[in-house]
């Protein structure tokens, strides 16, 4: 049984060739990056445009790198939630017009779930239940992961997640889209323990998320209170700015989920979103799960960041009989329950 899944809930366009077996075909992912740079940040409707441009060929390149035509084809996965909305629209369309064109099953995939799926594949074995954390630039997000399709919604952020305070903080510094990456580069040369910023919500008994705080607090570092006065910092000042705010996030996403394994009583940590990439905060993940006698389970960067091999979580839903109507709609917030 061969799956197509498509992926276009943000800046990037991809499409991928799975089995039931959860063997990744072909996993194509056309960045947007570029496009976006100059902004500082996804532009929606730039995005959305992109999409409209890059999916057919995105689609054709993964059936081509899997062997295989849209013959070949069981079912169609899409991630319909949650996202840009001009963006989520361009793959449900394309998902729905494929699905009545070839006439095989439509299955809706919850972007954010998806995620948490990734670290499922590249375990290659059951890790439900676990606790499920994602890390984006648009989700901050702890889950008691009871099953593969059932997540109950432990805490979230309150504002900022922690990837669009990376974003943010790299405009600060003046290092560029995207800010993830460009903050570690930094951070890489700087020392963490030079600027004691805030840990907002870290000794509180919940599992909500706050880095708002934390943004302005290194943007008066930076400037004091006029930006207006001053240049980007630059050279060890801007180093060990990126390394202390690095570090600050880093402490409280470690904290929560070590908290959060603790209330549930679960030993295994499932982690996705582009933050998890981050090498600093895997790190840190890695010697707290040791010592809490915990299983971690990150993926490999390329499943971190969004593509759609990770609408793999369709084949679950396929086996459970989950499948999605043709007047299946993008849906760009969803909450959970």
């Amino acid at each position: 049984m061969l799956f197509l899944g498509i992926e276009t809930s943000c800046d990037e366009t991809s499409a991928a060739i799975f089995d039931d077996d959860l063997c990744i075909r072909s996993n194509v992912v056309a960045s947007q990056t570029d496009l976006h740079a100059r902004f500082g940040g996804v532009v929606p409707e730039v995005a959305a445009r992109a999409h409209l441009r890059q999916l057919l060929p995105v689609i054709d390149e993964a059936l081509q790198r899997a062997g295989v035509t849209l013959s070949d084809l069981g079912a169609i996965a899409v991630h319909h939630t949650p996202g840009l909305i001009g963006a989520l629209l361009v793959g449900v369309a394309a998902a729905k017009m494929l699905a009545v064109t070839l006439e095989v099953p439509l299955i809706a995939v919850n972007h954010i779930e998806a995620h948490i799926f990734a670290a499922r594949m590249a375990a290659g074995k059951e890790i439900f239940p676990c606790v499920g954390f994602v890390i984006s630039g648009g989700h901050t997000a702890l889950f008691h992961c009871h099953s593969a399709l059932q997540f109950e919604l432990l805490g979230s952020t309150r504002d900022d997640a922690a990837g669009e305070a990376f974003d943010k903080v790299a405009q600060i510094l003046g290092l560029g889209f995207p800010g993830g990456p460009a903050v570690a580069r930094e951070a890489q040369f700087g020392d963490p323990t030079a600027y004691r910023f805030p840990r907002a919500l870290i000794d509180e008994d919940h599992f909500d998320f706050s880095f708002s705080g934390l943004k302005t607090a290194v943007l008066y570092t930076a400037f004091g209170q006029d930006r207006s006065r001053g240049s980007p910092p630059t050279g060890q000042h801007r180093a060990d700015l990126a390394a202390s705010f690095q570090q600050a996030v880093v402490d409280v996403l470690v904290e929560k989920s070590r908290r959060a394994l603790r209330r549930t009583h679960l030993r295994r940590l499932a982690v996705g979103g582009g933050v998890a990439a981050n090498r600093a905060l895997r790190e840190a993940l890695t010697q707290m799960t040791r010592e809490e006698g915990s299983e971690l389970i990150i993926p490999a960067l390329e499943l971190c960041t969004d593509n759609a091999a990770m609408a793999a979580l369709a084949v679950e839903k396929w086996r459970a009989g989950q499948l999605a109507p043709l007047d299946l709609d993008a849906v760009p917030y969803l909450p959970f329950s």
